[in-house]
């Protein structure tokens, strides 16, 4: 799974690079290369250096698992799998295990191997991390899960706890070992700075993680931009790019700057494995469908334009509360969920 182990300066010379990318006007990144679907048809693209297929978007998790009636959700699942959505998303605290516990039910008959299947864990210690991912295992109806992530990874001092003595990361390699799960990736929403200590701490430790996600939207190009500071690091590593919160949870709609095909095919633009969107109903879905295959890469003039009338928008970050409020940290309001 890993490749050569980097050492330190190397490492710190290419998170600089991710650094020195927040001063330039225009990020200038090119699409990760998809394959060219016929007309009307779902784009995939690799998820990094793993060369898994995945679908340009996928399905978020927490909102296939609000709908007041189960077979509601079951039907919003079935039928992105149907249209080409092969990325499913999810985390064990979701809906207090509502939504694993309803794509289980969807991914039955067949449907699970049709997809790439993905779910999240808080427990930052051994005993609770290893708890975590068999629960899990059992809501999603499954014995393998394709990637499992270190979920909320918002705070400083969270890498050393997950890396350190008894950690999280002991539970991980040892479920991967007894083939519970394939891949190892990371989430975060707050600073990208964290995102990089987190990086640099596997790194220290001879680990590649395989995929890293993170909000990737019209916002975050002007404040605490993943986009600019973690981006050009995974790709120099072939960690698979997840972008999630295009509209912000819909905050980033508020501003009214942006549409959503906007909000989904900025993200696209960026190297991006798969952009993940919550889709609470099928008109959702819909949409998120269309913006995936009429997506194009956008040009110069576009990018800059969408940039030019989000900029005095994003300064203070107030479209994207999840950096500035604990109003998203589930973990902050959930402690025990950390162990």
């Amino acid at each position: 799974m890993n490749l050569r182990k980097p050492n330190r300066r190397e490492f710190l010379g290419q998170a600089g690079l991710g650094i020195a990318a927040s001063r330039v006007g225009v990020p200038l990144f090119e699409a990760s290369p998809a394959q060219a679907p016929a007309a009307g048809e779902m784009p995939y693209r690799k998820l990094g250096r793993s060369g898994e297929k995945v679908s340009l978007v996928g399905l978020g998790g927490f909102h296939i698992g609000l709908q007041k009636d189960e077979a509601e959700s079951i039907r919003i699942i079935r039928t992105a799998v149907d249209k080409g959505i092969n990325f499913m998303d999810n985390c064990w605290d979701y809906n207090d295990g509502v939504s694993e516990v309803r794509m289980g039910k969807a991914l039955r008959d067949g449907y699970r191997q049709k997809v790439f299947l993905m779910t999240k864990i808080d427990g930052q210690v051994k005993a609770v991390a290893a708890q975590q991912i068999d629960e899990s295992l059992r809501r999603l109806q499954t014995d393998m899960i394709d990637l499992v992530q270190f979920h909320e990874i918002i705070r400083p001092g969270d890498p050393d706890r997950i890396f350190g003595p008894r950690g999280s990361f002991e539970a991980m390699m040892e479920a991967k070992k007894a083939g519970k799960l394939r891949y190892v990736g990371f989430t975060g929403h707050k600073d990208p700075d964290i995102h990089l200590k987190m990086l640099r701490t596997a790194f220290n430790r001879g680990f590649i993680f395989d995929a890293a996600q993170m909000p990737l939207n019209v916002m975050d190009a002007h404040y605490k931009s993943f986009a600019r500071k973690v981006v050009p690091v995974l790709t120099q590593h072939g960690i698979g790019v997840l972008g999630m919160k295009s509209m912000g949870d819909g905050f980033v709609l508020k501003s009214n700057a942006v549409t959503p095909v906007e909000c989904l095919h900025y993200a696209m633009n960026l190297p991006t494995s798969v952009v993940i969107t919550g889709c609470d109903s099928l008109q959702i879905l819909e949409q998120a469908l269309d913006a995936a295959r009429t997506f194009k890469p956008l040009t110069e003039q576009q990018l800059a334009a969408i940039l030019a009338k989000t900029a005095p928008l994003a300064a203070r970050g107030q479209f994207e509360p999840f950096k500035t409020t604990i109003d998203f940290d589930g973990t902050a309001h959930n402690p025990q969920w950390l162990g």
